[in-house]
């Protein structure tokens, strides 16, 4: 026996050992492939960042260009209007070949021509700005527009008012250059990151563009601020400066996939757990049916086996009586052999669902209170209470005499042979209520929770089996409750069997 407790007890050593390193070894690789998905993102990150920087580069570059160009193309609109001049006015003896030529190799600076009247008379290079069969009003709004920002060329002597506006080419490379930053903002900034984005103004208070982030989550001052904190913990907001819209922060934080990551570990042990604990209890209650089977052939092999001397000792009663022997202790020895009869008959009945009456209970309790009177010690006092009249209740006589048999022997040990014990029986609703009462030693609240567990006992002998007994028989067999109601050290200790008076 010393020897199997010991390899049962390596066992549950290594056991534990064992999912201890799997425990250990998920939550490792778990925490790995996090960290690693952090790194890759955090390295996208910094990539793109640096994009961010060398786009904005590109378009600050770009920027700077199509101002030459467009600083270009006044000087173009300018000299244009020089040409006009020169023709209006030309210098004596200047031939105007070369300036009518630059004149009519114009093919970029929109112009418009009118009279002194107002009359439109002519129209060069308008563009898409507007349709040839354009009305008088469209003319003259897209006239006045030119005006405002040139200062239109006036022909006194032959009445006529040219009107001027930038090239055409500085417009369509105005319109790429907002093309462009639009493009790299929607591109650069938003769909080249992996993770979820949100763009704000310099303020920090309005969004521009987002990815990634429901819009229930910052449709408010309040959420967006809470919101782009909450981001900020996460990863430092970066700062992008755009032409033209000028400084721009980017807040980001960890993907979607890594945040499940960071709870996969304790999904998993949780899911570990679950599944060794449903494993533990399908094992222990195989385990328990399997020696619950044992111990009920073990009783009625022993209730078997005492049949055959129990006979004997009854015929030697019958010889013993007929030969003159002494009636009164022929009557004792009758008592004990029915009480062999009743032991066996409880033996035989262990594995079985016992048969249970409506009964009263008083008849019961005083039938076993006169069985242990004599066999315990003279100095205890066995008294019952609440008994004066019939109680009725739902039980097995013999099982329940076994229980209060038991109740009653481990009463007399606690007091060591001394003291007093009182059985008391009430009614509640439909419960009847027996205390058994005693002046022992009383039981440690460390105890208190083991008292009913196999194999708890206080002596030095004994198998800690009688209360546990006591509770199966009661719960299990009458459908009742068996519970230590209360016990102090020193003073004594309340048992309390709560009993059904009618059919459940």
């Amino acid at each position: 026996m010393p020897s199997l407790r010991l390899n049962k007890q390596r066992w549950k050593q290594v056991l534990l050992i064992t999912a201890a390193v799997i425990a250990g070894a998920t939550l490792w690789f778990a925490s790995d492939i996090s960290r690693r998905i952090r790194n890759e993102e955090r390295e996208k990150v910094r990539i793109w960042t640096e994009a961010i920087s060398q786009r904005s580069q590109l378009v600050n570059y770009t920027e700077q260009l199509f101002k030459e160009l467009e600083s270009e193309e006044r000087q173009k609109a300018d000299r244009l209007a020089d040409a006009y001049r020169i023709i209006d006015n030309p210098p004596d003896g200047m031939d105007l070949t070369f300036v009518t030529d630059y004149l009519w190799a114009n093919k970029t600076v929109p112009v418009l021509i009118y009279n002194n009247s107002g009359e439109k008379l002519f129209s060069i290079n308008l563009g898409d700005a507007i349709p040839p069969e354009a009305s008088d009003a469209e003319f003259d709004s897209l006239r006045d527009m030119m005006a405002s920002r040139f200062d239109p060329i006036r022909f006194e002597e032959e009445g006529h008012v040219i009107y001027y506006d930038e090239s055409l080419r500085l417009k369509e490379l105005k319109k790429a250059m907002s093309e462009l930053i639009s493009s790299f903002v929607s591109e650069t900034v938003l769909n080249s990151a992996s993770v979820p984005v949100i763009l704000t103004d310099s303020t920090k208070t309005e969004i521009l563009e987002s990815r990634g982030i429901p819009s229930e989550e910052v449709d408010s001052p309040e959420k967006l601020k809470s919101r782009l904190k909450d981001m900020s913990e996460s990863a430092k907001p970066l700062e992008v400066r755009l032409p033209v819209e000028g400084l721009r922060y980017v807040f980001f934080e960890d993907s979607y996939v890594l945040a499940q990551m960071q709870y996969y570990p304790l999904i998993q042990l949780i899911l570990i757990a679950v599944f060794l604990l449903v494993a533990y209890l399908v094992f222990s209650s195989f385990r328990r049916a399997e020696q619950d089977r044992v111990w009920v052939g073990m009783a009625k092999e022993t209730a078997h086996q005492l049949g055959t001397p129990l006979s004997s000792l009854m015929a030697w009663v019958e010889l013993l009586e007929a030969e003159g022997v002494d009636k009164a202790k022929l009557d004792e020895m009758r008592k004990d052999v029915k009480r062999l009869h009743v032991v066996t008959d409880r033996f035989s009945k262990i594995g079985s669902q016992p048969e249970l009456q409506t009964l009263d209970l008083v008849a019961a309790l005083q039938s076993t209170a006169s069985y242990m009177r004599p066999r315990i010690s003279k100095q205890v006092s066995l008294e019952l209470k609440g008994c004066e009249s019939n109680v009725e209740a739902r039980f097995n006589p013999s099982l329940l005499s076994w229980v209060l048999e038991n109740l009653l022997r481990n009463s007399v040990d606690a007091m060591e042979g001394k003291g007093s014990i009182s059985i008391t029986v009430s009614q509640s609703k439909n419960n009847v209520l027996v205390d058994v009462q005693d002046t022992g030693k009383g039981i440690s609240r460390s105890d208190a929770a083991n008292v009913f567990a196999p194999g708890f006992t206080t002596k030095k002998r004994g198998w800690g089996l009688g209360l546990s007994l006591t509770k199966r028989i009661i719960e299990e067999y009458h459908g009742g409750k068996i519970s230590l109601l209360k016990s102090e050290p020193g003073v004594g200790t309340t048992f309390r069997i709560t009993l059904n008076t009618d059919a459940k």
